[in-house]
């Protein structure tokens, strides 16, 4: 060859019946414009640009992990509202309570009267009683799935906090039993309002009860806010990282939509192309005749 030959560029490709270069150029194109048809297509029916590991390996790494952190945040969101609920239950049984003692507060008054006749003294006294008995039955009734709050050796809420459980909100149970540490033993079994006396002492030691009843009502409603507050914010976190995964891992299904039609407009073009290139072997024949 000479340097006249190089000057000229490539020698054009010689005509054969057993390499056809154009057609395997054809083929690789449309075997390519496939496979991101196939992409495509798959992004279309899963809604994911990243469905698994060989999409986008660190991506998907990425997004597996967050998926456990949103799907852990489902137990602390509902240990928070099971939570909630078993104060919310304390908290009503407890309003009943403090309503109960202002009745016996009335009773009591009522009876301290010197002026009172027996018989007076003696159904206020009955009415006293029955109204200090049913601050039992209240208190025994406060149960929500099996936590009562409110009883003696009551149940301390202590729900879930974070996702992996090494955090707590705690609500201490308020024990409102008669007889217990608030409600004490002169509220107990043996208190009655059948004297002047006793109906006096009876007055100061419901005032009394009243008092504690209200500052373990006020613990139990900084625990139902507490809970309540960060039931909010998890939900909110949940939400954030749930729209996170899809910020990684979802297709924008717009971009695919004209996408797909430039592949499949693409895709015909490439088997014309390719029925070109098989075409032109058959010109040879022209040679022979």
């Amino acid at each position: 060859m000479t340097a006249e030959d190089l000057r000229k560029g490539p020698l054009p490709m010689a005509f054969s019946v057993n390499t056809n270069v154009g057609a395997m150029v054809a083929l690789q194109n449309l075997n390519s414009t496939q496979s991101s048809l196939m992409t495509t297509e798959n992004r279309i029916n899963t809604g994911l640009k990243v469905a698994s590991a060989k999409d986008n390996a660190a991506v998907w790494a990425i997004a597996q992990g967050q998926r456990a952190v949103s799907s852990s945040l489902n137990s602390v969101v509902s240990s928070l509202q099971r939570g909630q609920s078993t104060v919310d239950v304390a908290l009503s049984a407890g309003t009943s309570v403090s309503d109960l003692l202002n009745q016996m507060n009335e009773k009591a008054l009522a009876a301290s009267d010197t002026t009172l006749d027996t018989a007076s003294r003696s159904a206020l006294n009955d009415e006293f009683k029955s109204l200090r008995d049913q601050i039992n039955k209240v208190v025994n009734n406060a149960v929500f799935n099996g936590a009562n709050m409110l009883k003696s050796g009551g149940t301390t809420v202590k729900a879930l906090a974070n996702s992996d459980g090494t955090a707590v909100i705690t609500v201490a149970a308020q024990d409102l039993s008669l007889g217990g540490s608030i409600l004490t033993s002169a509220l107990g079994t043996g208190a009655t309002i059948n004297t002047v006396t006793s109906a006096t002492n009876m007055i100061a030691t419901v005032n009394a009860a009243i008092t504690a009843v209200s500052s373990a009502m006020g613990k139990l409603g900084t625990g139902d806010k507490a809970l309540a507050s960060h039931l909010t914010f998890i939900q909110s976190l949940q939400n954030t990282i749930d729209a996170g995964i899809g910020n990684m891992v979802d297709a924008d299904l717009a971009k695919e939509s004209a996408n797909l039609q430039a592949l499949q407009t693409k895709q015909q073009l490439g088997i014309q192309a390719l029925s070109i290139a098989n075409q032109s072997s058959s010109s040879l024949l022209g040679l022979f005749r």
